[in-house]
Order: structure tokens, then sequence, then C-alpha cells
């Protein structure tokens, strides 16, 4: 029950996060994406905020044996870039960089109604089906 309610305060963390960022208004990301228009650079501190964070946090919660609450640590083991992460990629950044948002804002924002992001996020589920069902890795 406690790891629930860890990953229940998580995620709203994160999504008041998220509105203090003003990343669920897709304006403000399309803006800040926008580099030789009308850029808008405040993104960028929300961003280094989190490698601040994490540049503080990663070394201090790695010594530990295991998270607070998991029975172990969820690492990657690939080190390589493949041609699925690259295309993978470049979608996330196409579709973002079309939209406005990326998955968590989405959610975020389409709990609120917005009709832009209610669109946005069958959309995306539909890719995430798609993309699971016919380019999944191949296993042995």
């Amino acid at each position: 029950m406690i790891r629930h309610i860890a990953i229940a305060l998580s995620g709203l963390i994160f999504a008041i996060g998220l509105g203090v960022s003003q990343m669920t208004r897709p304006e403000k990301v399309l803006g800040f994406l926008d580099i030789f228009g009308n850029w808008d650079p405040s993104l960028a501190f929300v961003m280094g905020g989190a490698v601040l964070v994490y540049t503080i946090s990663y070394p201090l919660i790695s010594k530990r044996h295991r998270p607070l609450f998991a029975p172990r640590f969820y690492l990657p083991t690939r080190k390589d870039i493949d041609k699925r992460l690259v295309i993978g990629g470049a979608l996330f950044g196409i579709g973002w960089g079309l939209a406005g948002f990326c998955p968590g804002p989405a959610l975020t924002t389409a709990s609120g109604g917005l009709t832009s992001a209610l669109i946005f996020v069958p959309a995306m589920l539909v890719g995430i089906l798609v993309a699971d069902r016919f380019f999944a890795p191949k296993t042995a």
C-alpha cells in the first residue's frame, strides 16, 4: 500500500511541476522549440533545474542497495544507439514539435479538458500500441 501511495504522490508532484513550469501549455513549449522565430528560453531553466536535481541526487541514490519502494533498481543495460532508438527519438521530437505535447504534459492537460490534448492522447496511445505490436524487439 505504501508503494502505491508513493507512486501517486510522485505523479502528483510531477503534474504540479508541469503546471508550474507551464509545460502543459503547448504554446509555451512551441515557443521554446522555435529557436529561429520568437524563441522563449524560459523552459531551459526548467531543464536546468531538472539537471541540477539529477546531478545532486543520482550519486546519493545510486549508493543505496535498493530503492525505497522496489526490490531493486531497474536500470537500462543496453548502451548502444540503434535504428529503433534514433527513429523513436525522431518521432517523439516531431510529435512534440507539431503538437507541443510530450506524454506527461499531454496526460496532465487532457485531465483539464483541453481539446487539443484530448485529441493528442488517443493518437499517442494508438501510436504506442502500433509500435508495440509491429515494432517490438525480436526475442529469441
